[in-house]
């Protein structure tokens, strides 16, 4: 089995997770905690937060998921980009930690109550990415086996989420999770626009949703 960068995210991610299940300290060293930035400057918590999960099946839903659609896209980037793609894929992985929590941030950089933790962002980036490149790939919600394309789940799971979010009953951070996909989408987009390459994920993701509608 070749070891790429997302079985390595995968691996750490496990390995520093499965840890904390057992020791606070690390959660609570570890652990997105607005109050710690805003007073303590510890700006390393956007990051570190996306190493540790809440219980196993947290953890599992993220790994998976990044799993399914990480070697994907990370062999997609090496096409696109060239020699960058794996730098390109790892850097849109780690930005989208802290792009993806950057909302929840200015919401409750005082609120004392607020903490947040897991990879969902960053994991929600890749599989848009993943969305935006092959489009008429069948993907299914939450455990439910892949039964719909891509193009038509990408904006069901960004409404959903959307709901969830200005509903508040949960607590998950939806929000994470749109603005993590938001940016799976764009960095793919200004990428490829900023290196030029012949790719063009806009016109590319319309040709392909056309193709499998049947249209011309």
């Amino acid at each position: 089995m070749e070891l790429t960068i997302t079985l390595v995210i995968i691996i750490i991610t496990a390995l520093v997770s499965i840890s904390g299940f057992s020791n606070q300290k690390i959660i609570n060293d570890l652990i997105f905690y607005p109050p710690a930035i805003t007073q303590r400057n510890q700006w390393y918590r956007f990051f570190s937060c996306g190493l540790i999960h809440a219980d196993v099946a947290h953890l599992a839903f993220n790994m998976i998921a990044l799993y399914m659609f990480g070697d994907f896209v990370e062999s997609a980037f090496v096409t696109v980009f060239g020699a960058r793609g794996k730098i390109l894929y790892l850097s849109m992985y780690i930005l989208a930690l802290w792009v993806c929590l950057l909302p929840t941030f200015a919401k409750h950089k005082n609120d004392y109550y607020y903490r947040s933790l897991g990879a969902s962002g960053a994991v929600s980036a890749v599989v848009f990415a993943g969305l935006l490149l092959e489009p008429r790939n069948k993907v299914g919600f939450f455990f439910i086996p892949p039964v719909i394309p891509g193009y038509i789940f990408g904006p069901l799971y960004l409404l959903l989420s959307t709901v969830l979010e200005k509903q508040a009953k949960d607590n998950v951070n939806h929000s994470a999770h749109i603005w993590g996909a938001v940016f799976g989408l764009a960095f793919l987009i200004v990428a490829a626009y900023v290196l030029q390459t012949d790719y063009k994920p806009v016109e590319q993701f319309i040709l392909k949703v056309k193709s499998d509608l049947g249209a011309d």
